[in-house]
């Protein structure tokens, strides 16, 4: 059997090698809700990696979706440590299914994709992958305090995958995926053959910024709830929308360059932002 702490430590390596940003966040909370989210992260990546990097990914996930169902029956039957850390955050904290189900969902649009035609498509697909990420978490850092915070979350994640979306444009033209609106591409007279091309003209800047500044909307929404939280939770929430957000402004300084290279918030800019919301 997987000892609780060894399963534990194993999620927290998840986050610290797959995002520095939310392991930098969430570090600041008391241990047993820092514990809590690494858990949660540590569900969502597997997810994510079966499908941009299983051998069989629509298999796979369907295996990790029985696996879930059995898990939420109470006849799961793994020592993987991924379940037996997750097992017991259902135990210490009031746990809600649903957005995790609709996260594994999620994933299987990216598995059937069908085309992102309007922006109403796009907070759909950014719901299914993100939003519920902040809704696993709300029972975890904000108990009490779901309802009054769902609105909030689910905007904070609009806002984090357009984000993911506008940084990871040429990333995802190698897997095959367009995640702009193609009513929003017409709009700007952006075609996908420039989108292939990786044409970044006055086009492409109008239309990349169209959609940041819808991120930049949902992340002032989602910011004016962080007083609503539990003290212990304002600063790693509002760290890690800030630290987000800070990627749009990473991509401007760098002339909208996201075909071929990765944007990124430096550590230092991490640190500042951190520390302005202690």
């Amino acid at each position: 059997m997987t000892d609780l702490n060894q399963a534990y430590d194993y999620c927290k390596k998840i986050i610290e090698r797959h995002s520095k940003t939310f392991s930098k966040a969430f570090s600041m909370l008391p241990k047993q809700q820092k514990k809590a989210v690494w858990a949660i992260y540590a569900f969502c990546r597997r997810a994510d990696d079966i499908v941009d990097e299983g051998e069989h990914p629509k298999e796979e996930l369907e295996q990790f979706a029985r696996e879930f169902d059995l898990f939420m029956e109470g006849q799961l039957i793994s020592d993987h440590p991924s379940w037996v850390a997750l097992d017991d955050v259902f135990k210490q904290f009031p746990m809600d299914a649903k957005p995790f189900y609709d996260m594994i969902a999620g994933q299987r649009m990216d598995l059937y994709p069908e085309p992102i035609k309007t922006k109403e498509n796009l907070l759909g697909y950014c719901y299914h992958v993100a939003s519920t990420v902040g809704l696993m978490l709300l029972p975890v850092i904000a108990p009490g305090k779901v309802a009054m915070l769902r609105k909030g979350a689910i905007e904070l994640g609009y806002a984090m995958q357009i984000t993911n979306i506008l940084r990871d444009i040429g990333e995802d033209l190698e897997r095959g995926r367009i995640y702009l609106p193609s009513d929003v591409m017409d709009e700007h007279n952006y075609t996908v053959v420039d989108l292939q091309e990786g044409r970044r003209n006055d086009s492409f800047i109008q239309l990349w910024e169209d959609l940041a500044t819808d991120a930049e909307e949902y992340y002032a929404r989602a910011l004016k709830t962080i007083s609503y939280y539990p003290i212990y939770s304002q600063a790693p929430v509002g760290g890690a929308a800030k630290m987000y957000r800070a990627i749009i402004q990473s991509v401007r300084k760098n002339d909208y360059q996201v075909f071929n290279e990765r944007n990124f918030v430096s550590d230092q800019e991490k640190k500042q932002i951190i520390a302005e919301m202690q």
